[in-house]
């Protein structure tokens, strides 16, 4: 077992509420090697770098790049606006190209009677991820795809894309944007423990709120406010970034007779063990390999 004091603190014990993070398993070479970022020498965790194009298009992030580029190189890049956002017909056309987990456009959009990109979430994530991959770039007032995004769309290129936006979004983006900075950057400081976590307890439908005390280390300082915003902060910054590589899947239930309650759930999609694997030992069996 490893941080046998953390876990004595009443505050921690009250909030794990009987229950034993998955993390605890781990060697603390093991927990120290999860906090590197992956890399040719950093090898706890590996990102699969040669999907298939059925995989990809169980990644909405994935699939929707793809959009994006095609669209880029086809129509010689997309208009931008004065500020540098696409403009409103771009995004009122890529409206009808993407499709997202979760994402209900109608309802979305009940109340604009204009939509800019920033209103468009999935395509605002898509073109900052593939920004920050330097797959486009902004040029004489049009958004236009690079050689390397080019390039990604060839048989021998398009299964690495995938891995270079997740290690993008997962270890080098501030998520901190969805969670409305809640917590600074909780839990994602610690989001190769975090997934490994997740890799041996989401294998069947957990809450929100089990996974949260499952898979993440927690603070005592967290726990001072007067309401737990902790599963919040793990949904908006991990579990829904997760959900739309396609590495979890979700689902929601009423609560009784509540409106607008629900509660969340989320377990690994087949592309999780596909994407992921890890190089870890436990506590209990020195040099298992999970």
């Amino acid at each position: 077992m490893v941080a046998e004091d953390l876990l004595q603190d009443p505050q921690v014990r009250r909030w794990l509420d009987g229950l034993e993070p998955a993390w605890t398993l781990l060697t603390f070479d093991s927990l120290r090697a999860l906090r590197q970022k992956p890399s040719a020498v950093a090898t706890a965790i590996r990102i699969a770098n040669d999907l298939s194009a059925d995989e990809i298009a169980g990644s909405a992030v994935g699939r929707n790049t793809f959009i994006l580029l095609q669209q880029t190189i086809e129509r010689g890049g997309l208009p931008l606006t004065a500020t540098g956002n696409l403009s409103r017909a771009v995004v009122a056309e890529m409206r009808e190209l993407i499709a997202w987990p979760g994402y209900d456009q109608a309802d979305a959009f009940r109340l604009h009677k204009v939509i800019n990109e920033r209103d468009f979430l999935p395509l605002h994530i898509v073109r900052l991820l593939a920004e920050a991959a330097k797959l486009v770039r902004v040029q004489r007032g049009k958004l236009v795809a690079t050689p390397l995004g080019k390039s990604m769309l060839s048989e021998t290129r398009r299964g690495s894309l995938p891995a270079i936006l997740f290690h993008l979004a997962l270890w080098h983006m501030d998520l901190g944007y969805f969670a409305r900075g809640l917590l600074g950057s909780w839990p994602r400081s610690d989001i190769g423990i975090v997934l490994w976590s997740l890799s041996v307890s989401a294998g069947d439908w957990q809450s929100t709120e089990k996974l949260t005390r499952l898979c993440t280390i927690p603070e005592p300082a967290l726990f001072s406010g007067t309401w737990d915003r902790t599963s919040y902060a793990m949904e908006a910054r991990i579990l829904r970034a997760l959900l739309w590589f396609g590495l979890l899947e979700h689902r929601r239930e009423k609560i009784g007779d509540s409106r607008f309650g629900e509660l969340h759930f989320y377990r690994k999609a087949a592309l999780f063990d596909r994407m992921l694997a890890f190089d870890v030992a436990m506590d209990s069996m020195e040099g298992a390999r999970h």
